[in-house]
């Protein structure tokens, strides 16, 4: 009887001690498989890209050729189509994969992704949105010269008029977010007055987060009484224009480096309101599931 009870106490006490030693050696192992993932590897050395010419592709070159732990990397050139049908692609079968890609745009608001590090810096710094009007706006529409002033928002803003504006057009993604932020706008248009059938012309550029920008504006001004002409252009012809005095405002230029050469070009012929929106920036860009926080984490070629 005593035999079968220390029999028992064994059985036992072996039973609870491979219980707990298995709880903590699957944890650690579990977090050693995690850390373990050598996404460099698995994604094949390679970044997926977007068109050739694009800045981020030619960022995305500089890039490879400075970090020493990117040896025998490639980019592989594609088309924004093409980069977001692989991204969509991966996530949904939860793989692991790095694109090109910039804020603001609407992916960052239907995946969860985030930018990785850049210590070098050869992605580009992170830069702001301002608002740029013509000299003499001020005494002219000094309405809208307030309005204008006043107006700033975030990138989930921006992001979400994107988004919406895929499957609709971004004049009604932009009436959405201002029916659903009337007290932000409300913020810009403190102390504005209406007038009647002023004309005002703002200059824009054609990508959509300028787009979204512009067509938040013309609304809010169309509001209060103005007649808004948005005429899109590329950037060198936007600065000549309000240079020149020729465009009255423009919300659309990436500053301090996207535009900045123009902003220098052209200084002193226009009134620099400061920045609309902050955080503008191009990366390298991973799902949230992978265990990776900077360019640095990534591995060479052997």
């Amino acid at each position: 009887m005593n035999s079968l009870k220390s029999l028992l106490a064994v059985g036992i006490s072996l039973i609870v001690l491979l219980a707990a030693c298995d709880d903590g050696s699957i944890e650690e192992n579990s977090a050693e498989t995690e850390g373990d993932i050598n996404y460099s590897e698995e994604v094949n050395y390679t970044i997926t890209g977007i068109e050739p010419g694009a800045g981020v592709t030619e960022a995305a070159y500089n890039t490879l050729e400075t970090y020493d732990n990117l040896d025998g990397w490639e980019l592989e050139e594609s088309s924004t189509v093409g980069m977001l049908a692989q991204l969509a692609d991966a996530i949904n079968n939860e793989e692991p994969i790095i694109v090109t890609g910039w804020i603001p745009h609407y992916k960052f608001i239907q995946y969860d992704l985030k930018i990785l590090d850049d210590p070098e810096v050869t992605m580009g710094e992170v830069e702001s949105a301002h608002t740029i009007t013509r000299l003499g706006l001020e005494e002219d529409m000094p309405n809208a010269y307030k309005l204008l002033d006043a107006f700033n928002w975030e990138l989930d803003d921006v992001e979400q008029i994107m988004y919406e504006a895929e499957d609709s057009d971004v004049e009604t993604a932009a009436s959405n977010w201002i029916e659903d932020n009337q007290d932000k706008v409300d913020e810009w248009t403190e102390n504005i007055e209406e007038v009647d059938g002023k004309e005002i012309e703002i200059a824009s550029m054609p990508w959509a987060a300028e787009q979204a920008s512009a067509a938040v504006i013309e609304q809010v001004l169309t509001d209060y009484g103005y007649d808004v002409t948005v005429t899109e252009v590329d950037p060198a012809i936007l600065f000549e224009a309000i240079a020149g005095g020729n465009v009255d405002a423009t919300v659309a230029p990436a500053l301090p480096i996207t535009q900045g050469h123009l902003y220098d070009r052209y200084e002193g012929e226009f009134v620099d309101l400061g920045p609309n929106l902050d955080g503008l920036q191009n990366g390298f860009v991973v799902p949230e599931y992978m265990n990776i926080d900077s360019i640095e984490d990534l591995e060479p070629k052997e």
